[in-house]
Order: structure tokens, then sequence, then C-alpha cells
């Protein structure tokens, strides 16, 4: 049985939910489909089940524009924010179009056909979908396997071990000792819930440091700022989104610009929350300058404050072998332990693992650039979706689905059947990589990430202001070939 659409968006997250509301607005005559590999929708945000996960975003720049976050908390639990997709699904109609345990396991685009032939697993069957246009809302991480930790004498370890990726539900960790191996945003999200949720000890073992930053949440009976007590909130809220981008832009150039006294200051930060005998030599002082990596956020102080209670503590030091009972480390020292939380991060994967293919010809990623980060040198009628690593996911992403729409509308109005982006030997001078990070989890797999070019619409991404731009006004011809065949 084969079905046939004018769109086909693959995965049912916070960009696949994104592209739809774009698709269905700009072309409301188009018909479209969602296919999800799991049995619900969320992505992130319904997989993943660790203690605290959360936002490391604020809501009122992560939400979606065209349905703005209304509640006042800026960090949101997992759960929170699944409901919040789900809701915005439901809202818009989205819902009705997403097919469930639907994973494609490749697609194959036809120039003489001018469409894509996707083939598709759902629970054992096999099915063809044929679309006109993909979106791979994917994300960029690989939902199967996390990255592989290297953690010496691992296997050697007799009690609990698991990753935050695959938490099971009916861990018992109360009364337990706990060591979190790692120091991103995982480990500072798991470090106050363990606590919190009756583990005897829990110690992070931290390689090298991480840069924190308290974020306060809102209180009940807190004053609305003047717009959100004056405007309706049609207004109000893009306010607050806007605002709050504003502030955490500003904020990651203050980082880059004078990482210094950005240092400084953030470490000042964070010791007005700690305890006073807190040592924050070693523990608190990273190898890198902020924002080259991640900054990571905390709701109201929530790390920090963990370590009040006595039984959390920070050890930076390198294992030097896991054993039956705990953790050796370089310097001597040994952490005992019960359970293992490996949080030493997630595995890059584009597309989702799809067998990606040209007229049969494989597309290797690798081998490809990026025109407006958004679709693939050589790969006609293909949309990938990435957002932003010093910012809110989604508003790279609806950056990214706003251009798309325009894109498919234009050929529409064109009689275009196939759009297809084509660099120079050129632009192709000095790449560029695309994700402006040197955390492992992204240097680790730089590999297999396409390049960014040097001009035009092939530069690397700089700021949602002037992408937001780009969505709206962007030249769509330059860098792109377009074909109209007669069907």
């Amino acid at each position: 049985m084969s079905h046939k659409y004018d769109v086909v968006i693959v995965g049912a997250g916070i960009s696949g939910i994104n592209a739809a509301y774009r698709v269905q607005d700009v072309l409301p005559n188009h018909t479209y489909k969602i296919l999800e590999g799991r049995h619900e929708l969320g992505g992130t945000w319904s997989l993943f089940k660790y203690p605290g996960v959360r936002s490391d975003s604020d809501l009122h720049t992560f939400g979606f524009a065209f349905n703005p976050w209304a509640k006042s908390n800026p960090i949101a639990e997992g759960h929170s924010i699944a409901e919040y997709v789900a809701e915005t699904a439901a809202k818009f109609g989205i819902h009705r179009n997403i097919e469930y345990r639907h994973k494609v396991l490749s697609a194959d685009w036809s120039s003489d056909a001018q469409h894509w032939r996707l083939e598709v697993d759902n629970d054992g069957h096999r099915k063809v979908y044929y679309a006109k246009f993909v979106v791979m809302g994917t994300g960029y991480y690989n939902y199967e396997k996390p990255l592989n930790a290297a953690i010496p004498g691992l296997d050697k370890f007799g009690g609990g071990r698991v990753h935050p990726q695959f938490w099971p539900e009916d861990l018992d960790y109360k009364n337990k000792k706990m060591v979190v191996v790692g120091s991103g945003a995982t480990a500072i999200t798991l470090l106050p819930a363990l606590v919190k949720g009756g583990a005897k000890h829990v110690t992070m073992l931290q390689r090298s440091p991480s840069y924190i930053m308290s974020l306060p949440q809102p209180k009940p009976n807190d004053p609305l700022p003047f717009y959100q007590r004056w405007l309706p909130k049609s207004i109000a809220l893009p306010i607050k989104k806007w605002l709050n981008y504003i502030v955490a832009w500003l904020l990651y150039l203050f980082c880059q610009q004078f990482p210094t006294t950005a240092a400084n200051w953030l470490r000042s930060e964070a010791k007005k929350h700690l305890p006073k005998d807190f040592v924050m030599d070693r523990h608190f002082y990273p190898s890198y300058n902020p924002w080259d990596q991640r900054l990571c956020l905390c709701p109201d102080a929530d790390f920090f404050k963990c370590f009040e209670t006595g039984r959390a503590q920070i050890v930076t030091d390198t294992i030097r072998s896991v054993v039956e009972d705990g953790i050796e480390l370089d310097s001597g020292e040994k952490l005992d332990a019960d359970i293992i939380v490996t949080a030493t991060g997630l595995d890059l994967q584009l597309c989702g693992n799809i067998a990606l293919s040209v007229d049969k010809k494989p597309v290797h990623i690798p081998d490809h650039w990026l025109w407006r980060f958004t679709m693939l040198t050589g790969v006609p009628n293909m949309g990938v979706i990435i957002g932003y690593t010093n910012g809110s996911w989604t508003l790279g992403a609806d950056a990214s689905s706003r251009l798309l729409a325009r894109l498919m509308a234009l050929m529409r109005d064109n009689g275009y059947t196939a759009a297809t982006p084509q660099i120079s030997d050129k632009e192709m001078e000095n790449p560029q990589g695309i994700l402006n990070m040197n955390s492992t989890y992204i240097t680790s797999k730089s590999t297999i990430l396409p390049h960014a070019g040097n001009s035009g619409p092939w530069l690397p991404r700089t700021n949602y202001i002037k992408d937001t731009w780009n969505a709206k006004r962007a030249d769509l011809r330059q860098g792109m070939k377009f074909d109209k065949v007669s069907s």
C-alpha cells in the first residue's frame, strides 16, 4: 500500500510540530503527514524520563511563536513541555496528521518521478510513502543509543548502571550512594533531583567543570511585568519572548567579547548560592571561556543549594578504573557507589539515521554544504531542521520552517517540481563548522556533519534576528537550482 502527500515531515517533536504548523499556515491546500517512529509525540520531552528532566532554555523563547508559553515559569520540567507540545498539536489540528509507530528507514529521490519514495516500518509491516517534499524534524541526537562513555573498567561494576537517556522508571535509588559521571546540563539537573528524591549521597564526578547560572523562577505572588498587566496576551507574550531573547543574546555577546570578566562574574554569582565553606577552586573553574560550551541553567539555584544538605558533593578528577563497588580516581581517591549514572552526553546524528539517496546514489552527509542552514547541496526538496546551540532550539527551528514554507510556496506559484541547492567551488573554500560549540559531544562527531560555507546563503547562523529576516525576505533563488518537469 502506498501513500502520497505533498509534504512528509519526519518526527513529531518540537521541530516536527513547528514545521507542520508553518506548512498548513502558508500552504493550506498542501497535504502533509508526520511520521513518528515512537508511540507518542513530544520527541525528547516524552522520551527522557530521568529525575528532574527539564528545559535548558527559557520556555518563553523555547515555546512556539504561534502558541507562546503562557505559564510564568521560564524553566519547565519535561512532562510539562510534552503536555504543551501535545496541546499545541491538538489546538491547531496537527495531531490528525500524525502516524505513530512509523519509523522511516530510507528515503530516495527520483529525478524521473520528481518525488521522494520513503520506506517505512510500522510495527513490522513495510509501507511506502511518496512525497514531493520531505522535512527532517529529527533533531541531531541519536535516540536509540547514547554517546559511548569510554569509562575504563565500567563492566566490572557490580552495582546498578544507568544512562539518563534510558532511565528505568522503576529504578529505586532511595538510600543509595550514587555517582553521576558528567558535568553538563543533564548532570546539573540530576544532582538536586536525586538528592530531593531520597538518594543517600550523590557525587557529581567531573573531568572538567562547566559554567552554571541560576535563573530565578517567578513566585505565585510576584507582580507581573507592566506590559503583561496592561496588554492582551496576544501582544504581551510575544513581547516577553523578544525581551528574553534579547537579554540572552546580550549575555552571549558579553561572554564572547569579555570572557574573563564574564567568567569572574559567573563564578561570583555561583559563590553567592553555595555554602559559605564551599571550596570554589578546581570545581568551578572551567578550562574554556563562557559560551564556548553551552551555559548551564538551574532554576532558583537548586544545583548550588543541594550542597547544603550534606548529601551532595562535586569531585573534579579523572577515572583510573571502575571497580566492583565504586570508582578509583587518578588522584588515589575512591568513590563508593551503589549506582553509577553515565551522564556523559548524547550521540550526534542527523536525519535520524535514515538511509538517504538521490536516484539510488547514497547521500553522504559530511560531503555536503548547508543552504541557509536548512537544505543539503545536491539533495532536492528536503529540509533539515537544526535549531540553535547558543540559544533556544525552537527559535532556529522556526526560522528554518518558515524559510521552507516560503520556498514551497515559491515552487507552487512558479510550477517548479524540484529545488536543489548548488554551491560553487569558490564558495566551498574555507568551510566552517555548523555548530559553534566545542563541547565533547559535538567535537567528537564533527566528521558526520555537513559544512557551512564562507559567503552568501552558505554562511553559518549568527543570530535569530538575521535568521528571521532571511526566513521572510532572503533571496530564495541564490544558490538554488529549480526544475520544472511535467509529470
